[in-house]
């Protein structure tokens, strides 16, 4: 992508075929819900790219809605999400807060489990999420955001490996919106 494509469709085009050359692995894998897998797929090649984020966070922030006024993460995969789409924001004059989910609370300070620009109580929160398998590290995000009080309704992933994560989403009152299915992934890997 020497310069910008300006289309959705061509952002997501070319993405498709970046992460299909730097994400997708075909072997043996474990993963990290446990279970095992011939697929696997790791944004972070990609989404640590300048290329790769700013082709991710376009496509992640017109997911967006307009009255959500944070987007959130678990630490790792979706901190450059998170980073990437807030800057993009910011550049569009949008005002959007970014927030990083720990995995457990913070050991020192102030124990805290969230770090950013804390939104009011109330807020709408989307958590965006590099791989989606079973959905755990997306509703670990979630379940935190909502202790803290905030109004989380989506997920935006990059990446949905179809493998129970939606329905764990629907469970949990979520809806999951994917850039991705891991099935174009493969299909496109299997192409270049």
């Amino acid at each position: 992508m020497n310069e910008l494509t300006i289309s959705y469709e061509g952002i997501r085009e070319d993405l498709l075929t970046f992460l299909a050359q730097k994400s997708y692995k075909f072997g043996d894998f474990s993963l990290s819900s446990g279970k095992k897998s011939s697929h696997y797929v790791n944004c972070k090649p990609v989404s640590l790219s300048g290329r790769g984020l700013v082709s991710i966070s376009s496509l992640l922030l017109s997911h967006i809605d307009l009255d959500t006024l944070a987007v959130a993460g678990l630490t790792l995969g979706a901190d450059p999400l998170v980073s990437g789409v807030v800057v993009l924001a910011a550049q569009q004059k949008r005002e959007l807060s970014g927030l990083i989910v720990r995995k457990e609370a913070k050991g020192h300070g102030t124990g805290a489990w969230m770090e950013g620009p804390l939104p009011p109580k109330g807020s709408l929160v989307t958590v965006l999420e590099d791989v989606v398998t079973t959905g755990g590290s997306s509703l670990k995000a979630v379940t935190q955001l909502r202790k803290e009080g905030y109004l989380v309704e989506k997920v935006v992933t990059i990446v949905d490996r179809k493998e129970g994560g939606e329905s764990a989403m629907k469970e949990a009152d979520l809806d999951l919106v994917s850039l991705f299915k891991l099935d174009e992934i493969v299909e496109r890997a299997k192409s270049l």
